[in-house]
């Protein structure tokens, strides 16, 4: 990934700047040049000083046209908050896209993990951290932190499918997850690391891993918003001639938590962020490609 330096930079953080601007003061100063230019079309069609002065003849159609697209202009403001993504119920880890969207609209983005091979959120990391380069937006820190199974070492999932449906140990087929997990650290790493080096920011992304299967999926955004499910851990996936439990993290059914939402919410965002908070500072190891690295 190349980086643009000097000129280049101070270029681009001008337009930025002038974007941010833009987006901030655009929704106001286009509600009022809409607003009177449908006032001056009444003014001017009725009154008639104003419409000698201004000379026109069909002002009343300008000015019911500038209606129209002030009504227009709002309901396509609404339909872009209503993309937005919902504060609280139940969505698809499809959906994930939007909440991550959302917290990198904060100064200081913290994005943490605890599940599977935790793919679905890499990749919307992937196009998030892609984009901070030539559009940071307000952000200038983000952390994130990922914890997946320790893919070392036996477990009842995932495996392979035995005999009378039993869950079978497979060395291969873990050894296969923790080569995805692997990568999605290499990459977020790197990108991470590029993005600091700039200067504008500073990015970090850490892996740890946990002792035994992934049974539920966490995402917590900002310390703000808790996304939290179950994986389906009898899903099954054909691969090779064989059969193996491999929870689709993708299918996931995810319970939203917003701390906007009343003191109930808040008090189950403070567990879910704390039981985060102490599985990775007791529990949470460092991965055994980070081992080996290190060593």
């Amino acid at each position: 990934m190349a980086y643009g330096t000097g000129g280049a930079e101070s270029g681009a953080g001008l337009w930025r700047a002038l974007r941010r601007f833009q987006e901030r003061f655009e929704p106001v100063v286009i509600r009022v040049l809409l607003a009177v230019i449908f006032i001056t079309g009444l003014l001017a069609q009725f009154v008639k000083p104003v419409g000698d002065a201004l000379e026109g003849t069909a002002f009343l159609g300008g000015a019911l046209l500038s209606l129209v697209g002030y009504v227009v202009y709002d309901a396509l403001r609404d339909l872009t908050q209503a993309a937005r993504p919902p504060a609280r119920g139940r969505v698809n880890s499809r959906e994930l896209g939007g909440f991550v969207a959302e917290a990198f609209e904060a100064r200081r983005v913290e994005i943490s993990f605890f599940g599977y091979t935790g793919e679905t959120l890499y990749n919307e990391l992937y196009r998030r951290l892609e984009r901070l380069a030539d559009n940071p937006g307000p952000t200038r820190r983000v952390v994130i932190r990922i914890m997946v199974p320790d893919f070392s070492r036996p477990m009842l999932v995932p495996s392979r499918v035995g005999a009378d449906n039993e869950p079978q140990d497979d060395p291969e087929f873990r050894a296969r997850a923790e080569r995805r997990c692997q990568e999605y650290d290499q990459i977020l790493s790197e990108l991470a690391e590029g993005l600091t080096r700039i200067g504008r920011m500073d990015v970090t992304c850490q892996y740890r891993v946990f002792q035994g299967s992934p049974l539920q999926k966490l995402c917590i955004f900002n310390r703000k918003r808790v996304l939290h499910g179950l994986y389906n851990v009898a899903t099954r996936m054909p691969l090779r001639g064989a059969e193996y439990y491999d929870p689709r993290g993708y299918d996931t059914d995810i319970t939203i938590l917003a701390g906007d939402h009343g003191s109930q919410d808040e008090a189950a965002i403070g567990m879910w962020v704390k039981h985060f908070d102490d599985m990775w500072r007791l529990v949470g190891e460092v991965p055994s490609w980070r081992r080996a690295t290190a060593a």
